[in-house]
């Protein structure tokens, strides 16, 4: 987020009329939504991050679903763009700016923009790879030195670590990562810790990244593909998470044409790909946009990275989430999804699921084996409930 150019933004709104400002997720805070901005501005997520989600249930913001790997094609096509605010690193000698922790989308729109406006901030690290943007390529430059927003999950709890333990038993050594951010995928990352040989081709990099290279679990020597190189496209995290990757020629930055592109993704051998989810029902269809009919993220890189896994030779794709929700109250595991519910991952896509309570492999499996499976590693307190409901569907 170019917050410096965001505020100088929503401060001139009285100049301003029908302004469509277009995003994926963005942490900090988003004034443009507040209801007295309608006329003024009206916001276009093509991810429903925590601090639009309200605007977007409420009507007031819009949300575009698309794939990750599929959003700068947009600017090129439906959704033109006029203005490309990014953030920048400063010139190097010769006059190139990093996109830093954010070249994901920023690079595209910054390609295929009218005009571009760069926040230039000395805090931002200097990424390298395909992260570069050219003082001749921007319009404007302003100057504003503001720290860059931190990200940070609470530990783990113990029925994450149980998620995470189980999943490292599906993962071999040697393997190519993509893995998101909050509690269960660092409870992965922790139970990796072991292992040996991983690389990482992934949208996101987070803390628990950084600590498997210290730990010495990832070198990204048996890479097939960028082979020694953390392949990422945004980064998320700490201060010292933004201090290691400032230069470090083992992060290697892309937008997510490339990151996210399935035929990339795929040129790992043993690519494993872990995703999360709201709720997934006895045939194997993932949630994990929706909470019914309110919008609570979007599609993401999920499926960019479930089907690159799929066509990887040896790799596996794994939906790993609690196995239930609201303190206990609700199953994540469900008999029929909730009404408005969004499906994802389709149940052709989904192979493993984990939950603390174990592994289900659904891939090549009828509906009645898997709504066997999955009730197996649901909470013990639905398992009868889940099974009436599979009886009802004439699942077994």
């Amino acid at each position: 987020m170019p917050s410096a150019l965001v505020s100088a933004l929503v401060a001139r709104r009285d100049d301003l009329r029908d302004v469509e400002i277009a995003h994926l997720h963005t942490e900090g805070p988003a004034d443009y939504t507040r209801p007295e901005m309608a006329g003024h501005f009206r916001h276009n997520a093509f991810f429903v991050g925590r601090n639009v989600r309200e605007a977007v249930n409420a009507g007031r913001a819009d949300f575009t679903p698309v794939f990750l790997s599929e959003v700068p094609n947009l600017f090129e096509t439906v959704l033109p763009i006029d203005v490309a605010l990014i953030h920048v690193s400063p010139p190097d000698a010769a006059g190139y700016c990093s996109l830093g922790i954010s070249v994901d989308c920023a690079k595209p729109a910054a390609h295929a923009a009218k005009r571009v406006i760069a926040q230039v901030n000395e805090r931002m690290p200097r990424t390298l790879g395909d992260s570069f943007v050219h003082l001749s390529a921007i319009d404007q430059l302003v100057q504003s030195n503001q720290e860059l927003l931190e990200v940070t999950c609470l530990p783990p709890n113990e029925v994450a670590r149980a998620v995470g333990r189980h999943v490292a038993t599906v993962i071999e050594e040697g393997s190519t990562l993509q893995m998101g951010i909050g509690d269960v995928p660092n409870a992965i990352l922790a139970a990796l810790g072991h292992h040996r040989h991983l690389g990482v081709h992934t949208e996101m990099f987070s803390d628990g990244l950084m600590d498997l290279i210290e730990a010495g679990a990832v070198d990204g020597s048996r890479k097939t593909y960028h082979t020694g190189t953390v392949v990422s496209a945004f980064i998320m995290g700490s201060h010292r998470l933004y201090d290691f990757v400032d230069d470090n020629p083992m992060i290697e930055m892309h937008p997510v044409t490339f990151t996210n592109d399935p035929e990339c993704i795929a040129r790992n051998d043993r690519m494993v790909s872990v995703n999360s989810a709201i709720e997934i029902d006895l045939t194997g269809q993932v949630c994990a946009d929706s909470i019914g009919h309110q919008l609570y993220s979007g599609i993401g890189g999920q499926l960019d990275f479930i089907r690159g896994a799929a066509r990887s030779k040896g790799g596996r794709s794994i939906i790993a989430l609690p196995s239930t929700a609201k303190g206990g109250d609700f199953s994540r595991i469900v008999a029929e999804l909730r009404p408005g519910a969004g499906v994802v991952t389709t149940r052709g896509d989904v192979r493993f699921v984990a939950t603390e309570y174990g592994v289900a492999d659904l891939h090549g499996r009828t509906l009645r084996e898997r709504a066997r499976a999955l009730i197996a590693i649901a909470h013990p307190a639905f398992r009868e409930q889940l099974e009436s409901g599979a009886r009802a569907q004439h699942l077994f």
